[in-house]
């Protein structure tokens, strides 16, 4: 019977690495797998912004209007920036790439920490802001966010698994939908308020509660704050200066082109829904208490009521809205999902993430950073009881530290570039004009990154501040082992390898059987110098009796049986291997180590470990080479299969 492999089920059929070229990325692909995070991020930026302004009562709301214009004229800055980025480094990496290469080792590692810290970052609020658009339509499902939020990572993860391509176009639908739907919302509110409706959202008319009095320096402080939480828009623009490789040639106008159509969207998006958020009044807040609502009564999102508002009695529409809004959020982690393996495997090759990310899987994604985002997704989701308002928290200060950094580099790259001698005359005046974009946005960046840093640190955002340098401190540890490791097992040019004077050779016996006369076998064909049988005994009747069946085999290799009246077998095993490794001086000592091996993991316990323990313990003994000699029990012989063998066709 043929047997079903279960990966191949989830994950697909492996590609060979000659069609790597078949996974590269169109523009139509490219916008949905890469720009999803930050097309989707408008749809809860207005409502962060409405949250921390409802702290100072309906009187502060106002100010939105500023918050959102200074978010709109920074995302416009930094996409620009971004598109520098693009062109001038084109084997992707981004603000680490960048870094490491203008701004020193230290700038970089820190770039990369804030990046990977923001990713996971990206996959918990995304997975669950879009839970909480589910739970907006159907408030039934609302005790049952943490578990739906981890059910999403672990599609998302599988979806991944299968290639970035594949998964783009399954990924397109709803990005695609959500842009339409919105777009069309636009239109019907354009069409109702200019006929001279007055349209209202459900909570315009409950009242928000102050939860202080604020004043002077408090109110520029609430503003700040505010600000920052709606900068939550800006996430994910990065993301396309990660992955210029991914996409298809001319790979770095490509990316550039598709950097430009994901900022029109993102700021004309954001723009409207913000506009129709303060023409309905919509009021939000982190508490219904503050609406005057009753404790746990479920709240709908802003963009839901602003859906429900517009649409009116067209019911399928706001439900429509409903379905493509879950489903962008939900897929906006996937601009992660394509970051972080990427800037895993360029860490790794740079020794400084372990060497397994730096492979491709099967299906020729880096697989390895795929599941291990999704792990520490899905810890911080369940760490956090899957509630936005407190992930929103940690969110943001990765991605300025990265925006950062990213800009400050850009700036050094091209002022090198016009202290080059090389550099055409007419170019200069691009070069120059670059310069300036990017360093407009490094300013704007940073003083972002201190507002960030002032408004939210004690809100939570603490633990991205700890988080941050101790993946700084991880990377800088891993480096430095892989350089100790290189330095220990470098040989000079012209060394050899070095013939051992003798070679001594133990197989180890427990009984006389199958597995046994097989490694001995093995150990005759090794042709050592010496060759002993070394058997431990709890007893003199137990070695009495294996000297019997000894003798009745007759293999013609001397046996030495060593008593253990405590009938321990790993302690005098060890002994005796660890004198004769030091009484061989320039010799080698072999230990073989006849094996079972069990075709079922249930069987596994059921047999003694002691093979296990003594190749744990004699892997760290000087001088000692650990040989084991598998012998396969009937349940971990396969079947032959029948594919390729005619019926009644003889077995080779």
């Amino acid at each position: 019977m043929r047997r079903i492999n279960l990966k191949r089920v989830l994950v697909g059929q492996p590609l060979d690495t000659a069609r790597l070229g078949e996974t590269l990325l169109p523009k139509r692909l490219a916008l949905p797998i890469f720009c999803s995070d930050p097309l989707s991020s408008v749809a809860y930026a207005t409502e962060e912004i409405l949250l921390i302004l409802a702290l100072g009562g309906v009187a502060l709301l106002h100010l939105t209007w500023y918050a959102a214009a200074a978010i709109v004229f920074l995302l416009v800055v930094v996409i620009a920036s971004y598109r520098q980025t693009c062109h001038a480094y084109p084997g992707g990496g981004g603000a680490y790439i960048v870094s490491s290469e203008n701004l020193g080792p230290t700038a970089a590692l820190t770039a990369a920490s804030a990046l990977l810290v923001d990713y996971v970052m990206t996959v918990a609020v995304s997975v669950v802001s879009g839970v909480d658009a589910i739970t907006s339509a159907i408030p039934s499902l609302s005790d049952h966010e943490v578990a739906l939020s981890v059910a999403f990572v672990v599609l998302l993860t599988l979806m991944n698994l299968r290639g970035v391509r594949e998964s783009g176009r399954v990924f397109a639908i709803p990005t695609y939908g959500f842009v339409l739907v919105i777009y069309v919302m636009f239109a019907v509110a354009a069409v109702r308020i200019g006929t001279g409706e007055t349209i209202r959202a459900e909570s315009a008319q409950l009242p928000i509660h102050a939860v202080g009095t604020y004043t002077g320096f408090a109110v520029v402080l609430l503003a700040m704050r505010a600000f920052a939480s709606g900068c939550t828009a800006l996430t994910g623009v990065e993301a396309i200066s990660n992955g210029v490789p991914a996409f298809e040639k001319p790979k770095a106008r490509n990316a550039a082109t598709t950097l430009a159509a994901m900022g029109v969207l993102s700021v004309t998006m954001f723009s409207g829904i913000t506009v129709l958020a303060m023409t309905y009044q919509v009021h939000v807040a982190a508490d219904p208490t503050e609406l005057g609502l009753p404790p746990g009564t479920p709240m709908s999102t802003a963009l839901a009521q602003i859906g429900r508002a517009t649409f009116g009695n067209w019911h399928f529409l706001f439900y429509l809205l409903q379905a493509v809004t879950a489903g962008v959020l939900i897929l906006a982690a996937n601009t992660a999902f394509n970051g972080f393996p990427m800037l895993a495997s360029i860490l790794a090759k740079d020794r400084y993430a372990p060497r397994q990310l730096y492979n491709r899987g099967d299906r020729l994604v880096y697989s390895n950073g795929v599941v291990l985002l999704a792990l520490a997704a899905i810890a911080l989701i369940v760490a956090f009881d899957a509630e936005l308002t407190r992930l929103i928290q940690l969110y943001i200060i990765g991605v300025f530290v990265s925006f950062t950094l990213s800009q400050a580099g850009m700036v050094r790259h091209w002022r090198r570039t016009l202290a080059s001698a090389g550099t055409p005359r007419g170019d200069r005046v691009h070069i120059h004009r670059r310069l300036a974009i990017n360093a407009v946005g490094a300013c704007m960046t940073a003083v972002v990154l201190v507002i960030v840093l002032i408004t939210k640190f004690t809100h939570g955002a603490w633990l991205v501040v700890i988080a941050m340098p101790a993946l700084f401190i991880g990377m800088k540890g891993v480096r430095r082992h892989y350089d100790v490791v290189a330095r220990q097992v470098t040989v000079a040019p012209g060394i050899k390898p070095r013939k051992p004077s003798r070679h001594h050779v133990i197989v180890l016996v427990a009984s006389v059987h199958a597995p046994t006369l097989k490694a001995l076998g093995y150990a005759q064909g090794l042709r050592p110098d010496t060759l002993t049988a070394l058997s431990v005994a709890a007893d003199e009747e137990d070695a009495q009796r294996l000297r019997q069946a000894w003798g009745e085999h007759d293999p013609g290799i001397a046996l030495k049986i060593l008593h253990s009246p405590y009938r321990e077998v790993v302690g005098p095993v060890m002994a005796y291997v660890e004198e004769q490794a030091a009484a061989e001086g320039t010799d080698v000592l072999s230990v073989v180590i006849p094996e079972y091996v069990v075709g079922h993991w249930w069987e596994q316990p059921l047999h003694n470990q002691n093979a296990l323990r003594l190749k744990a313990r004699l892997l760290f003994t000087p001088g000692v080479a650990v040989i084991d000699v598998p012998y396969l029990l009937e349940s971990a012989r396969h079947p032959e299969p029948r594919e390729g063998r005619e019926a009644g066709a003889p077995r080779g």
